[in-house]
């Protein structure tokens, strides 16, 4: 199905939502570290409640090694550093969803290496500066499997 990607995740409740949600709509979960917490934190496992067994999630040392295993996959940075609506992407099964750290986005380096017909953006209010993590993630992702029929939801 699809991928969804955390460049150095920061904050253990958004993960924990991210796992939740991961295995509710079929995506595998690609976490790249470091991360801002330890994966047995009491508020990752709070936020995941019982779903960790349910999602299928991988752990990378850094961005050079999640590149590699993601070989033949469409990478697409979600950031608000894009033009492009989210509503605006075709997806295809298999695409990866890149979002960068809720402290610092995606760096510079990153965004770079993705084209920028592959960059998405949330539409907001002027002056804000983003979403919350987990409900940006929620957003771009069902938008991603709505465009493949829901396929294996019921």
């Amino acid at each position: 199905m699809f991928h969804i990607a955390l460049f150095e995740p920061q904050v253990p409740p958004n993960t924990g939502n991210i796992i939740r949600l991961t295995a509710n709509n079929g995506f595998s979960l690609h976490l790249i570290e470091p991360l801002g917490f330890d994966l047995k934190e009491k508020n990752l496992r709070r936020a995941g409640l019982d779903y960790h067994d349910l999602a299928r999630v991988s752990n990378y040392p850094n961005y050079v090694e999640f590149v590699a295993a993601m070989q033949g996959r469409r990478i697409i940075a979600c950031t608000t550093k894009a033009t492009q609506s989210y509503d605006q992407m075709i997806f295809q099964t298999g695409d990866v969803l890149l979002f960068g750290s809720e402290t610092s986005g995606l760096p510079v380096e990153v965004l770079d290496s993705i084209a920028p017909d592959r960059r998405l953006r949330i539409p907001m209010m002027p002056n804000n500066r983003s979403l919350n993590l987990s409900n940006a993630v929620a957003v771009i992702s069902y938008e991603a499997w709505r465009q493949q029929g829901f396929c294996g939801g019921v």
